[in-house]
């Protein structure tokens, strides 16, 4: 572990066995896909595949009807489809046989054991791609956006990872590593011929623009990214009885919580997700806020606070039809300078609080009237949450080379690598300490992409793989 590699390898899969795994979801359904890969995936498929219509040879890119057997007793297993991709031209680099055929737990998993029996071994998870990673196919960067894509809980988040996929990230991270080594050379040369004119040598106001600057754009999109790849931890919380539950229904459209007229009826955290045109919502309705009266209503709140703590967004609920409480102006209090929308529930009852108080203790935190039981100010509320979330940005905005929190890390410790640089420059300081920060903040873009990436990290991003990816 620890050892660095440089990528893109040669591809050569004489070295490697040949691997399969079910790249499909275990279950009931109309087709389930066994995955081969490796330099024996072609004769492997020989013994196992019987075409209906005799072949000579397979053809890479085609599919054949015919019957999956099991060799050793010559048994008919399944009528399949398979597909054949021969080296290179294939998501592995390696030839790459795919067996399509009904699916059931069962049936797939005696497909796949006769597939091991046969000289296969089990692949490890996220295994087909490292190889293809490995291989030259994708960098690392692209290989992220492949697990993006499986995991996106959002359309503009699919989108997102499907621009990623392409490599316009890797390009532009491409883009400032070639801008980085020709700073480096200058300053090499500034090293190795002192005499030179001062001109040759890179100036500070040219790493600000090239490099520090344009890093510094591509950071700015993570926060915006995790809108739509991970969704917004958003947390109601309120006094018991205000009416979380009820709006968390609301919300929803279903009776996702349980709504009594006994208070404190929630006392553990009930999480659902709500898409607002597209933006995707972690609600999670929380034990109301009071003094606790026993054990389990001290853990409800003690967990309120942790997810308090983790939000992205708070949904303060507040009961118009009764006076403000002390337990709500110390939830108030908690929550300033956190991105909050406080909502004044039961505007179908007599009020009994007076808003100009209210007001003056949110300091300017969006105020949105509501009444959950009738559905009145819902849309309103939705507008508003939607607004706050996206400040102001439009839904439209290029987020296609937005870091995920790995890459934004490494560009991070780029700039910051670059920022001395330029530092120094400015400083007058020896041009070898220049040319060493410049040289880290290299090494630290070709870890986005894995041109310098240490096997730790490999293992921590293919391991998050499922077992057929």
């Amino acid at each position: 572990m620890g050892v660095a590699h440089r990528f893109p390898m040669p591809f050569d899969p004489s070295n490697r066995d040949t691997i399969a795994a079910i790249s499909t979801p275990l279950g009931l359904a109309g087709i389930g896909i066994v995955r081969i890969s490796g330099p024996g995936a072609k004769s492997l498929s020989r013994k196992v595949f019987r075409p209906r219509r005799a072949v000579k040879a397979f053809q890479s890119h085609r599919l054949y009807l015919g019957y999956f057997i099991d060799p050793d007793t010559g048994g008919t297993v399944d009528e399949v489809l398979l597909s054949v991709m021969g080296a290179p031209h294939s998501y592995t680099r390696e030839d790459v046989v795919e067996i399509n055929s009904h699916s059931g737990y069962l049936l797939l998993s005696q497909i796949l054991q006769i597939v091991l029996k046969q000289g296969a071994r089990l692949a490890e998870p996220g295994e087909f791609t490292f190889r293809a990673f490995m291989n030259g196919r994708i960098d690392l960067s692209q290989a992220e956006a492949i697990m993006d894509l499986i995991r996106s809980p959002s359309e503009r988040g699919l989108r997102l990872a499907a621009d990623q996929m392409k490599g316009r990230f890797r390009q532009s991270v491409d883009h400032l590593r070639q801008k980085a080594v020709e700073c480096l050379a200058r300053l090499e040369v500034g090293i190795d011929y002192p005499d030179e004119e001062p001109d040759a040598l890179p100036g500070a106001d040219q790493m600000e623009e090239e490099l520090i600057g344009p890093i510094r754009a591509l950071i700015s999109g993570h926060s915006q990214r995790k809108i739509w790849m991970e969704g917004i931890k958003t947390v109601i919380i309120g006094r018991v009885n205000a009416g979380k539950s009820s709006l968390l229904n609301r919300l929803l459209n279903e009776e996702r919580a349980m709504v009594t007229p006994v208070p404190g009826t929630t006392r553990d955290v009930i999480e659902s997700t709500l898409y607002l045109e597209g933006l995707p919502l972690r609600l999670m309705d929380t034990a109301g806020f009071r003094r606790g009266k026993g054990t389990l209503e001290k853990m409800g709140m003690d967990l309120t606070r942790q997810k308090m703590e983790e939000a992205d967004l708070i949904l303060v609920m507040i009961d118009r039809s009764r006076p403000l409480h002390e337990d709500e102006m110390d939830m108030i209090g908690q929550i300033l300078k956190r991105r909050t929308v406080v909502i004044l529930n039961k505007i179908d009852l007599p009020p009994k609080i007076r808003e100009e108080d209210l007001k003056a203790a949110i300091r300017g935190m969006p105020l949105v009237r509501i009444s959950a039981l009738t559905g009145e100010g819902i849309e309103e509320l939705r507008r508003v949450v939607r607004a706050l979330v996206l400040e102001g940005q439009e839904a439209g905005a290029d987020l296609s080379i937005a870091p995920n929190v790995r890459q934004t890390l490494a560009l991070e410790e780029a700039c910051r690598c670059f920022a001395s640089a330029a530092r120094n420059l400015r400083d007058g300081m020896p041009l070898e300490i220049v040319a060493v920060d410049v040289n880290e903040g290299l090494s630290a873009l070709g870890e986005i992409t894995g041109q310098t990436t240490t096997e730790e990290i490999l293992d921590r991003i293919f391991s998050q793989f499922c077992l057929g990816k």
